[in-house]
């Protein structure tokens, strides 16, 4: 090659000219047509073959949590412990745990056995129907904690059967987990107040004997204010301890409330260890200040009066447990029924035919574009074009 090719300026490339675009279009829109006229029908043909799909909705309200009056009053009259308890028992009012509950293979495989899903839906296996079970039913809470639950099936009837079979299958099994909690509770309040029962019954003995023995003691007003004060510190504390055992089953130690609660019960401590103590300056006397059988007689009568704040605290909470068990706070209130749909909900025939038509019309273009530029290949370019062609053609030596 010599200088003066070599210094030979580059072709300046050749801008895009937009009526040239157009009159390749134009030539060539007799393949245009007949593509497109192919995707519609073919689409046509297709959305014609899919079975309509009907959606069927039913909307629940999650029970919600009691603001006042009722359950919620005997629980302010309860003390401490029996608040926790009546805050603690029942689901509550959260959307997201009905949600949990719907979505939950327990729910699923009841809903399977009890409308025959698995030959329904022609599975193989219990996973499979699952599977097809989960395509065809939509759980969403808005924002207003409404649930809706949006069930598909080929059949209207079927559509609304198995949306309504979920909402029964909800309230069941909320129902079933609320009274299984309430009555765990009520369990073993029985049990601690059969211990508080027989510790009281002990503590009413030892009284008896020792009065018996020294013939009716009685000591002053004072120090029965301060056995009456120590009894209720106990029972405060023991309230606040069950509170601290319940906390720390989802809290740490490091959370604002188990902290708080922990100050707490080191404050009533204190208190306590001021009153049972020996201090000289208390403006009621401490238990070390009372001389003699009085002594004896305020430990006793201490103890006592302990046990019956204890026996009074639990008792409340017992007779919480029992109307908690026995009342149904956990069934959910459906705001609408699904009823049967009488129109399709899918597929959408039309979208499905535009669609189509849309997509063939831009692979037309792009297709007549690329024949035109095969068609004004120069000769060196067409024999590489042949020569790329035919080292891609399979051929049998080439194994």
């Amino acid at each position: 090659m010599n200088a003066t090719q070599e210094q030979s300026p580059l072709p300046e490339e050749e801008e895009i000219n937009l009526l040239e675009l157009l009159q390749v279009v134009a030539r060539r829109k007799s393949v245009i047509i007949k593509i497109c006229t192919a995707a519609v029908i073919i689409a046509v043909c297709y959305s014609l073959t899919l079975k309509n799909i009907y959606s069927a909705s039913a909307k629940i309200l999650p029970p919600q949590k009691e603001s006042g009056g009722g359950l919620s009053a005997l629980l302010s009259q309860a003390g401490g412990l029996a608040s926790l308890a009546g805050g603690m028992g029942g689901l509550g009012g959260s959307t997201d745990l009905y949600l949990g509950i719907l979505k939950s293979r327990s729910v699923a495989d009841s809903v399977i056995k009890r409308l025959s899903l698995q030959k329904e839906f022609e599975a193989k296996s219990i996973d499979e129907t699952r599977k097809k079970l989960e395509g065809a039913v939509k759980f969403k809470a808005g924002k207003d904690g409404i649930i809706s639950i949006d069930a598909e099936s080929r059949d209207p009837q079927k559509a609304a059967q198995l949306a309504n079979t979920f909402v029964a299958e909800l309230g069941r099994r909320s129902v079933e987990l609320n009274l299984s909690k309430a009555g765990a509770e009520r369990v073993f309040l029985e049990k601690r107040l059969e211990v508080v029962k027989q510790d009281l019954r002990n503590a009413e003995n030892d009284m008896k004997a020792f009065q018996e023995k020294y013939k009716t003691f009685k000591v002053d007003s004072q120090a029965t204010v301060a056995i009456e004060g120590i009894a209720r510190l106990k029972a405060e504390i023991i309230t606040k301890e069950g509170q601290l055992a319940t906390l720390r089953n989802s809290m740490t130690d490091e959370s604002s409330e188990v902290k708080a609660l922990q100050a707490g019960i080191a404050r009533l401590k204190g208190q306590l260890g001021s009153m049972s103590g020996s201090g000289g300056n208390d403006v009621i006397p401490a238990v070390g200040n009372i001389p003699g059988l009085g002594v004896e007689y305020v430990r006793k009568m201490r103890e006592l009066k302990t046990q019956e704040a204890i026996f009074e605290q639990l008792t409340k909470q017992y007779e919480v447990a029992k109307i908690s068990e026995a009342k149904d706070s956990s069934s959910v209130q459906v705001l609408d029924e699904a009823v049967a749909p009488l129109k399709k909900s899918k597929p959408r025939r039309s979208m499905i035919v535009i669609l189509a038509a849309v997509t063939a019309f831009f692979a037309s273009i792009f297709l007549v574009f690329i024949q035109e530029y095969l068609s004004k290949l120069s000769p060196e370019d067409a024999v590489i074009i042949r020569d790329i062609k035919n080292s891609l053609r399979f051929r049998p030596h080439d194994r």
